[in-house]
């Protein structure tokens, strides 16, 4: 059963695709940072596959098993009052109808949208299209029998792991994103890709919002900023997995300092103001108001 209040959620974060100011993420991981994220003003919750998987040291790609991403899909909704979208990975099951089992069970934690992608553990093999259109519109039909309107954020990682030429990856991208609209998606995802001719023409080829990852750090240089990427027309920009690799980068960095040096600089300056630092916590734990 899905309530009114999950069913006007899901209304409001599809409407977030379409207004004139794109949809900005913060990618979360846990019960903690999603109330920090927030606190801190984001329209809605997007979670991290690699980072919820790393908070609980284990691998990516659904090495977690689905009770355990389930129970963490949970405690952020309860966490939080937003919309929450969870990254459901390849969907959790081998098959269309152990798929849209799963989806059906992410759906009971109160979620209103989901992430899912079509490569297979990030190799250079991607699903067959048809075959992954066959799992968005079954997912589709799951949301309609259930009376509410799941947004299904379709990724192709055609850029990401397909082996070509840019020009390629462009074209796949843009001819699976349209297939995936067409069976059921609401916002075709393409990563990584920074370029901002590259994007312009996604935007402009694909029939649906289109979704940008900026994840510095992930490739050469910085990706563009939020107000160029608006410029081009993205609806929606993650930051996918970048806050969780930051926050561990941090905790090595002021490991390794206190091991080889015993001093304390990284800390304090991160810390630092104190009354900042302070309020983190405090929003962290929905104790900021």
């Amino acid at each position: 059963m899905v309530s009114d209040i999950q069913k006007q959620k899901a209304e409001e974060f599809l409407k977030f695709h379409h207004d004139k100011e794109m949809l900005v993420l913060l990618n979360s991981w846990d019960a903690g940072s999603s109330k920090l994220v927030e606190a801190c003003g984001f329209k809605a919750v997007a979670t991290t596959s690699m980072g919820i998987a790393a908070s609980l040291g284990s691998p990516d790609c659904e090495v977690i098993q689905l009770p355990r991403m389930l129970q963490v899909a949970t405690e952020i909704v309860k966490a939080v009052q937003v919309p929450v979208s969870v990254d459901f990975e390849a969907g959790y099951g081998n098959n269309v109808n152990e798929i849209v089992e799963s989806v059906k069970k992410i759906i009971a934690t109160g979620i209103v949208g989901i992430n899912i992608e079509d490569s297979i553990e990030l190799s250079p093999d991607l699903i067959d299209e048809n075959e992954f259109c066959e799992r968005i519109s079954a997912i589709r039909a799951l949301s309609d029998s259930l009376g509410f309107h799941l947004v299904i954020n379709a990724r192709t990682d055609s850029f990401y792991t397909s082996l070509g030429s840019t020009e390629e990856k462009l074209a796949e991208s843009i001819r699976r994103g349209n297939k995936y609209r067409e069976a059921g998606a609401d916002c075709i995802f393409v990563q990584p890709v920074w370029e901002k001719d590259i994007i312009r023409t996604l935007v402009k080829e694909i029939n649906a919002p289109i979704n940008i990852l900026s994840n510095p750090g992930f490739g050469a240089g910085l990706p563009p900023s939020v107000s160029e990427l608006q410029e081009l027309g993205v609806a929606r920009l993650s930051l996918g997995s970048s806050l969780m690799k930051s926050t561990l980068a941090l905790m090595k960095k002021a490991a390794d300092e206190l091991k080889e040096k015993g001093t304390y600089t990284i800390l304090s300056d991160t810390m630092t103001p104190r009354a900042e630092a302070a309020l983190a916590y405090k929003m962290a734990i929905g104790q900021n108001k």
